[in-house]
């Protein structure tokens, strides 16, 4: 991004005409062909898994896996929730005529009148199903969470409405559920004694703003690390990972500009999207034409109603999709970028670190140019085992964000032993600790997702996403298997993350897995053999698609 460019972004002063001197039809529709219509198919695995390669784009194979629903499954899925949702409003009336307890909060009876404070259908799926299902949630760890940690064991005796903790220790459960990617999150070590050195020094807190008296050397020693660490000219670090996007991206775009953002994306996304106040479309997730036909529409038709040319178009994307696992398409989307002259924000959460040859992120992994990105952003609570955000890119756009963020202005600056922890972790992901500590976990991370995925697809389970990401998806589908395989797995010690709707489609429930360099292949072992047996157990192994042999990887890379 050229400085006038730059400084468009920050001003507004953008306007977007059609394209390449395309001209709109009588129908609106823009007679060019589109950039990313035909795409080019190695070898297909299955109706929705592919290796692309489009245009020369990709130095490597892409390849991700999304194996549908089997039929059979989803009518079963659909219908286990109908039962459960007729028994809910079954138990619903037994509650309004006082036949069964009612542990949830009600309007009293004299503010019957009055406007709701409680939307009891709306919490209807709280009632009557997560409820049914909430031990699997917010369990209490009572050690580092690294590669194994310590539960507090509880009991319930009312059905998941409360819990009581038992005095007893569950010891040594494995971690399959924490974004601990590179191994950072532990209490020994050099980066833990630079925070406890930092924490001697400094102390635990600022107790002010960045603009006011809580603006440490650490916090700028922490930013100029940041940067270079991107290669930007800038960076800036906020306390709050969720606030560094739902805080920042209204001080970017506003009234009179559009958002195209990925469906999938985060809900700090999806959130600063809205505060911004901008007009916002969605497209179809990792779909290239998708975005595209918004982009030429947008260009073609402008603002509705006035149809004026829009201030800014924005595209908000993600590197690692956290519930799906799957890798965004950056080569396809600078290039739309650059060909309709819109911005593009990426968010780098969980791909700074756990990809790319030197762990900086989804653009170190496709080998691209930093500069190619406008808004950089990406947190500190996973692969660095901190906590926090940051914005990297142009001097100009940060020194913007300085004065105009809400989360620079009003948020309390960042804790000094959490800064000290991102220094540290990062500059051992440098090679700047004189060690090659970081170049090992890199590719201890790789080498146990390639084997993790490999080994979940011998077995026949169905799972999501990119080959190189360290999300693992597996699918499980029915509601009733989410609770079942999350207590399955904890009797076997490993601690899992189970997740469905809302927060997934109503088919597509999963347990989501989380690799780490921290796990020893001894550790991937048991809980490969934990979830083979509780696969059978609950008939989770519904993949009909063959496990691709070593061979076809073969020819895969002797096609790159």
């Amino acid at each position: 991004m050229t400085e006038s460019s730059s400084s468009k972004l920050l001003n507004g002063g953008a306007r977007h005409r059609p394209a390449n001197g395309a001209k709109a039809a009588r129908n609106g529709s823009v007679k060019s062909r589109c950039l990313f219509q035909q795409q080019k198919y190695l070898r297909p695995r299955g109706k929705n898994n592919h290796v692309a390669r489009n245009g020369g784009m990709y130095k490597k194979p892409f390849v991700e896996y999304f194996e549908e629903t089997p039929l059979l499954v989803a009518v079963l899925t659909y219908m286990g929730y109908g039962i459960l949702t007729i028994f809910g409003y079954l138990r619903d009336f037994l509650r309004d005529w006082k036949i069964e307890k009612c542990h949830v909060a009600r309007e009293r009876e004299e503010q019957k009148d009055f406007v709701p404070l409680y939307q009891d259908f709306e919490n209807f799926y709280t009632r009557n199903l997560y409820m049914r299902i909430r031990d699997n949630w917010n369990r209490p760890i009572c050690s580092v969470p690294g590669a194994k940690m310590d539960l507090v064991e509880r009991v319930t005796h009312d059905y998941n409405w409360t819990f009581e903790h038992t005095g007893k220790v569950i010891k040594d459960v494995i971690n399959m559920g924490s974004y601990n990617y590179l191994g950072f999150a532990e209490n020994t070590g050099a980066c833990a004694a630079a925070a406890a050195e930092a924490t001697q020094r400094y102390g635990a807190g600022v107790n002010s703003t960045r603009r006011e008296m809580g603006n440490l050397d650490k916090h700028e020693e922490l930013e100029v690390l940041v940067a270079r660490f991107l290669g930007v000219e800038a960076s800036m670090a906020f306390g709050m990972g969720f606030a560094t996007n739902s805080m920042n991206i209204p001080a970017l775009t506003g009234k009179g500009c559009l958002i195209l953002s990925d469906e999938l994306n985060h809900a700090s996304l999806v959130l600063g999207a809205r505060l911004s106040g901008s007009a916002i479309r969605v497209f179809k997730h990792n779909n290239m034409q998708s975005l595209e036909k918004l982009l030429r529409d947008a260009i073609v038709h402008g603002q509705p109603r006035t149809h004026r040319p829009w201030k800014k178009i924005l595209i908000l994307v993600e590197g690692i999709y956290s519930m799906e696992g799957s890798i965004v398409r950056l080569p396809e989307v600078i290039a739309l970028k650059k060909k309709y002259k819109a911005y593009l924000y990426l968010d780098e959460a969980h791909s700074i670190g756990a990809l790319g040859p030197g762990g900086k992120g989804v653009v170190d992994y496709f080998g691209l140019d930093p500069r190619d990105v406008d808004i950089m952003m990406g947190t500190f609570t996973k692969s660095f085992g901190a906590a926090g955000g940051y914005i990297g890119g142009k001097k100009e756009l940060v020194d913007y964000l300085r004065t105009h963020s809400h989360s620079a202005v009003y948020a309390t600056s960042m804790s000094p032993p959490v800064a000290q922890q991102i220094i540290a972790s990062m500059k051992c992901i440098m090679g700047e600790d004189g060690t090659n500590l970081g170049r090992e976990r890199l590719q201890q991370l790789s080498e146990n997702t390639t084997y993790f995925r490999r080994r979940l697809h011998e077995m026949g389970f169905i799972i999501y996403g990119n080959e190189d990401s360290p999300v693992v998806p597996m699918m499980l589908y029915m509601p009733a298997k989410i609770g079942a395989f999350g207590r399955e797995m904890l009797k076997r010690n490993i601690g899992t993350v189970v997740v469905g709707f809302p927060a997934t489609p109503i088919i597509e429930s999963r347990a989501r897995f989380c690799i780490s360099a921290a796990h020893t292949r001894e550790m991937l072992d048991t809980a490969l053999t934990a979830i083979s047996e509780v696969g059978d157990l609950l008939q989770l192994k519904y993949s009909r698609q063959k496990t691709p042999s070593l061979e076809e990887d073969a020819y895969l890379e002797s096609q790159d």
